[in-house]
């Protein structure tokens, strides 16, 4: 038995029809899931940004209960509230960086001070001034400190000094200094 006629013409336009439906559902499927994916991801990078937000705002506070741990008697309740926010900062990822004999990294440390040693081959961080903080990977704050090593090369005489003052720009006055935050 063969199939012809207006019968076999429609079931193979119903077959037909039935696959250009499932490819339009299997896309559409395929489209939503990766909606779900991409909203995933989204709200993860807004909650990381929230936290570092959060954590860099608590920054001072930390640096205050340093500074009074350092230049004051250590009582039982400073050490309590030093040891807790150490625990909790610690245990939501923050870690601390920038040690004294740590190789100067301008991406992660804010050098205040150089201090020329010629038998120096490459700059190191002489004195932390302030530590840096990382969340995970991500820097939430530099750490500020004093780097000792071999002096900068020397710039030639035509080439203007940053910030647009060359050395005839006004003679009697020195160069402005460059702040950074």
């Amino acid at each position: 038995m063969t199939r012809s006629g207006p019968h076999s013409t429609e079931l193979d336009q119903l077959r037909r029809l039935v696959q250009e439906r499932t490819a339009d559902l299997q896309r559409v499927k395929a489209e939503y899931d990766n909606y779900r994916k991409r909203v995933r991801r989204d709200r993860l990078a807004v909650r990381e940004i929230a936290a570092a937000n959060v954590l860099r705002a608590l920054l001072p506070v930390l640096d205050a209960v340093d500074r009074a741990c350092a230049n004051e008697p250590l009582t039982p309740g400073l050490k309590d509230i030093a040891d807790s926010l150490n625990e909790q900062l610690g245990s939501l990822g923050v870690t601390s960086f920038g040690e004294v004999g740590d190789p100067f990294d301008p991406a992660c440390h804010d050098a205040l001070s150089h201090h020329v040693c010629a038998a120096a081959d490459r700059l190191v961080c002489s004195a932390v001034l302030r530590p840096g903080y990382r969340l995970g990977e991500n820097l939430l704050r530099p750490a500020t400190v004093e780097v000792t090593g071999p002096a900068p090369p020397a710039r030639s005489a035509s080439a203007p000094e940053c910030g647009g003052r060359g050395p005839s720009a006004h003679p009697d006055k020195p160069p402005l200094p460059v702040m950074r935050n």
